[in-house]
């Protein structure tokens, strides 16, 4: 959509200027006309060309919203438009008192915009970073129905079911990275620091020609290999963890990284409720909302965070369009359990879609929780038996060598 700068004078003469975007000047000069301004110029702005360098963004401007000061804003705003409080003065007051900068910034172009005329999900549409498609879409819905204070609602139990999963995800995943990253320091470590020093105790004591088990030539190679060969090595280990990341990033390593996860035993059970979870808590709000059904279905599998079960969906989109129900669609499909299929043909025909996908959403949500509670405490001791290993390993290497020293000295 263009953008367009004005200067316009108020009944009183004073000369107000400003930018909004509409599709054309005519629409600017309306929207003015509803604010009582008499338009003086109105010009249109040249499009930012691909690659330019925003310099709010250079210096620090924050422009992405922590999803709790989110979810806060959307309940207070629904609030105060469900007790009658007009749009733009709810607005104002929540961009006044906002603490969080990102936010504050946000709210007062979305409040120049609505102003000039722009409907609210169209102004919110303007900030993706901070606003996704699926709380755009519930925005217009609930505008478009005369219901923006239920709808509201509705995002905001949406948005804390979405951070719940990915809190409990994190914590998860939190106690075995730390493990793990111990266990690999301990071994850079010990293979830098110590085993060279114990290889030096054992060279001076059995002498050059001494044969030593292979379990220790090995932990001495590797030893002398990482502290001679170190500017070689870790740059090689950065490039090779830089690579994967990128790679993962692209679209073709994403979908082979999500193919993987739907592979990994015990993994893949967490992945799929996940998705499926997701699937059925944003269907069901932007159902609810009074989205359509393709419409929902296509912002729903930009939501669902897995490639593979974004293309499911995006089929079903065409299946649906070629006159399939979607019930059908989703019971013939792998990624999802035979119970979704069925309960979606249940919803189909009572009418009640949104409220059956709720309690999919609900009883998958549990199903994640256990998933997850199952899984920690697997990794624990598994992570513990593993650096108890890696300690046992180089304590073998030593010792063996040193008992069979201290016998031929004997």
């Amino acid at each position: 959509m263009p953008s367009f700068s004005y200067v316009a004078s108020t009944t009183d003469n004073k000369v107000v200027k400003g930018t909004t975007e509409l599709t054309d000047r005519a629409a600017v000069i309306a929207a003015l006309a509803k604010q009582n301004l008499r338009p003086i110029s109105v010009k249109q702005l040249k499009d930012k060309k691909k690659g330019s360098i925003d310099l709010n963004n250079l210096f620090g401007t924050p422009t992405k919203v922590k999803l709790d000061t989110l979810v806060a804003f959307t309940r207070q705003l629904s609030a105060m438009v469900g007790a009658g409080v007009p749009l733009l003065r709810a607005l104002s007051s929540i961009e006044k008192h906002a603490e969080d900068k990102a936010l504050k910034n946000i709210l007062g172009e979305v409040i120049k915009d609505v102003e000039g005329g722009m409907a609210l999900g169209d102004a919110l549409a303007k900030h993706p970073k901070a606003f996704n498609d699926i709380y755009v879409n519930m925005v217009r819905a609930g505008e478009a129905a005369g219901i923006l204070d239920d709808i509201l609602k509705r995002i905001a139990f949406q948005q804390e079911k979405s951070t719940a999963i990915r809190k409990k995800i994190k914590s998860a995943m939190t106690y075995p990275m730390v493990l793990m990253f111990i266990t690999v320091g301990a071994f850079f470590g010990l293979m830098i620091f110590v085993v060279p020093q114990i290889g030096k105790i054992i060279t001076d004591l059995g002498g050059p020609d001494a044969e030593l088990p292979f379990i220790t030539v090995m932990m001495l190679a590797i030893s002398n290999g990482l502290t001679t060969y170190w500017y070689i090595i870790v740059p090689a280990l950065a490039g090779l963890i830089f690579g994967i990341v990128y790679y993962i990033r692209t679209k073709r390593g994403k979908r082979h990284f999500h193919t993987l996860l739907l592979k990994t035993p015990g993994v893949n059970n967490i992945v799929k409720k996940t998705a499926v979870a997701r699937f059925a808590r944003t269907f069901s709000a932007l159902m609810g909302a009074g989205v359509s059904v393709l419409e929902s279905l296509s912002v729903t599998s930009r939501a669902v965070g897995n490639v593979l079960y974004e293309e499911a969906l995006k089929n079903a989109v065409v299946e649906v369009k070629n006159g399939k129900q979607l019930s059908a669609v989703i019971d013939t499909n792998p990624l999802f359990p035979s119970i979704v299929g069925q309960m979606l043909a249940v919803g189909e025909e009572t009418g009640q879609t949104d409220t059956v996908l709720v309690k999919v959403a609900d009883f998958y949500e549990e199903e994640v929780d256990l998933a997850i509670d199952g899984i920690s405490s697997i990794i624990e001791p598994v992570m513990i038996v593993v650096m108890g290993g890696m300690v046992g390993l180089i304590a073998a290497s030593v010792m063996t060598p040193i008992a069979s020293l201290s016998q031929n000295i004997q």
